[in-house]
């Protein structure tokens, strides 16, 4: 699963101001606002189908996204399922197209989505 999280915005685009909502900007892309050159990813690794759905649920009963990660997640980015700030072209093909595609978002309030890798045992990796 990874998170949309936060947005790098294209150069000469305007950003989110301080109460977290974007502005609009003149340019391309959804609502006036130009693609992202990077974004702030967060993910939950999962080996397993079972362990995959009962994150999922978590996060649909309204859990935070960094602690449900830190319970479930399988890999090394346990802090949150933080993977930092990441570049177009850095990412797992799948999981990138996904990850640019979701809306900016928060770990209290995630916009997620699930991402089949090569990485999970059963290639499942959970995105939010």
């Amino acid at each position: 699963m990874g998170k949309g999280g936060d947005k790098k915005p294209a150069k000469g685009s305007k950003s989110k101001d301080q109460s977290g909502e974007k502005e609009k900007g003149k340019g391309g892309g959804k609502g006036g606002l130009k693609a992202a050159n990077s974004i702030n990813v967060r993910h939950i690794l999962c080996e397993k189908h079972s362990k995959k759905e009962e994150a999922l649920e978590k996060l649909r009963n309204g859990a935070k996204f960094d602690d449900v990660a830190r319970e479930y997640s399988e890999d090394k980015a346990r802090q949150g399922g933080s993977l930092g700030w990441k570049v177009r072209g850095s990412l797992h093909g799948d999981f990138e197209k996904v990850a640019y595609e979701l809306e900016p978002s928060t770990t209290a309030n995630p916009k997620y989505a699930e991402v089949k890798t090569g990485f999970g045992a059963p290639e499942t990796a959970p995105f939010a």
